[in-house]
């Protein structure tokens, strides 16, 4: 920290390897910051180790020992810091300013890039305007406990959440499997009046249907085999508190009237007694299926949905969200390698990508799973694209190749193209065409191990055509090398 620092500004970790860029830096930011300099990841540890926390904003150079020259330690710390403190806002201040690292840095959760030299003033109101994400918040992160992203979708399910936390009526959280429903539910339950109340939850789903009235309305003694004494339900334990009832959808209809009836009036009976009782829990229900055309096949109630569905919460799929895939990473990556002991891992740009690309069809939970395979056989390791394909789902992988398939083969239009023109006034078009080629050439190269005429194959032409063309287009290729060496 700079001599002089107030420790009530707020507080700045500032990483540079340039001990000019630092120091005047420090001293143009230190009026509005308490800021803390670094030279490179081993100095950060020290800073964090020495202050006793990760500051919430970040100031990040990609070159830094000891490749100052390349921007692999910037991309690492970044990745660190993330998964360390997932709140924390990091800008990139970097020389290696071309539109991949600003693309990859973003990719990574840093909110903003600047390429050097930048105004100081100018770095300033960038900095202020990230503090400024925290501030418009705080009431968030303890409103809403667990819900972590920024997305447009992920802010929408924090404000109904918000919105609807307070009110004693049901609320319906509709959601594809392992999109976190009942995280929804804990987030209304915690945010609400009843926060210090009982919270319960019922699968209906994994229950037995013989089993689910004894368990949420409780029963008599004597009132079936094996009932030796009376029990309560989960709606007389839930007293006053939240009651979450998940993957709805699959109570059997016979007990959606009894669920109806507590709805209405907060009654209910114990199997086995005719004595009525009265419970005041809140009712949140989940499901994954359409309860609309559940009803239209008679096997929901229309009048249960609609008591059921005073409030509904649409919780969105991981493949709605984002750049939120990388923070869910960043945080399960630092999460899941300190339960274990281990290095969090990093993903390469490479693997990046497909993280992004990837659809997750079983949502966060099969993010969270891919994330704790990862951590445990590369931990403290770069996890390339190809180790990561290892970890994903096949047909998923597949759906993938396909689509990007489709889109390389419609993705050129006529529009496109006049875009193109417009934005570059000029081309030429042999010579973007050749690119193309040349490209396309070497990648079915790799991809075939230099075997040309697998290569050829893959893109549709026959060995001794791929081999002109890798001749005219200047691409050697090994047994060209090995003939070359032999007749020296």
């Amino acid at each position: 920290m700079i001599p002089g620092a107030d420790a009530a500004k707020p507080a700045l970790l500032l990483v540079d390897d340039d001990p000019l860029i630092s120091e005047t830096l420090a001293f143009v930011l230190g009026r509005d910051f308490a800021v803390h300099p670094a030279r490179s990841r081993t100095s950060v540890r020290e800073v964090v180790s020495a202050l006793g926390f990760i500051p919430g904003l970040a100031l990040v150079d990609l070159g830094l020992p000891p490749t100052p020259h390349r921007p692999d330690e910037g991309f690492r710390l970044i990745s660190e810091l993330l998964a360390a403190s997932p709140g924390s806002h990091i800008v990139v201040l970097s020389g290696q300013n071309d539109e991949m690292n600003a693309r990859h840095a973003r990719a990574l959760g840093a909110v903003d890039f600047v390429a050097k030299p930048c105004d100081p003033q100018v770095l300033k109101s960038l900095l202020l305007r990230a503090l400024s994400l925290d501030a418009a918040e705080p009431a968030d992160a303890t409103r809403v406990p667990g819900i972590l992203g920024r997305s447009s979708a992920i802010e929408k399910l924090r404000q109904q959440i918000r919105q609807y936390s307070n009110a004693p009526f049901p609320v319906l959280v509709e959601g594809e499997s392992g999109t976190g429903k009942e995280l929804v539910a804990r987030a209304l339950h915690a945010g609400s009046p009843r926060a210090e109340r009982p919270y319960l939850a019922l699968n209906c789903a994994a229950i037995s249907p013989t089993l689910v009235e004894p368990t949420l309305f409780g029963y008599a003694k004597g009132a079936f085999t094996g009932a030796t004494s009376s029990r309560s339900g989960y709606f007389e334990d839930a007293s006053e508190g939240t009651l979450f009832l998940d993957e709805i959808g699959e109570l059997p209809l016979e007990l959606q009237a009894k669920l109806l009836r507590v709805l209405e009036n907060g009654e209910y009976q114990r199997v086995g007694e005719t004595q009525s009782r009265v419970s005041q829990a809140r009712v949140i229900a989940a499901t994954n299926r359409d309860l609309r055309q559940e009803i239209q096949a008679g096997r929901f109630r229309v009048d249960l949905y609609h008591r059921l569905s005073v409030f509904t919460v649409q919780v969105p799929p991981l493949r709605e969200m984002d750049q939120d895939k990388t923070l869910l990473f960043n945080r399960f990556a630092g999460h899941y390698a300190s339960q274990a002991g281990l290095e969090p891992c990093r993903l390469d740009p490479g693997a990046l990508d497909l993280w992004l690309a990837y659809p997750f069809p079983g949502n966060v939970r099969e993010l969270r799973n891919v994330v704790i395979r990862l951590v445990t056989k590369y931990p403290g390791a770069d996890v390339s694209a190809e180790a990561l394909t290892g970890e994903l789902d096949p047909s998923a992988l597949g759906q993938l190749g396909s689509a990007r398939g489709d889109a390389l083969e419609t993705g050129l239009s006529v529009e496109s193209a006049i875009r193109i023109l417009q934005e570059r006034q000029s081309l030429s078009l042999d010579a973007l065409l050749a690119q193309w080629e040349g490209c396309f050439i070497e990648a079915a190269v790799q991809l075939a191990q230099g075997n040309l005429t697998r290569a050829a194959r893959l893109l549709g032409m026959h060995r001794t055509t791929l081999y002109s063309r890798m001749q005219t287009r200047g691409l050697a290729h090994d047994s060209d090398a090995r003939a070359q060496r032999a007749g020296s």
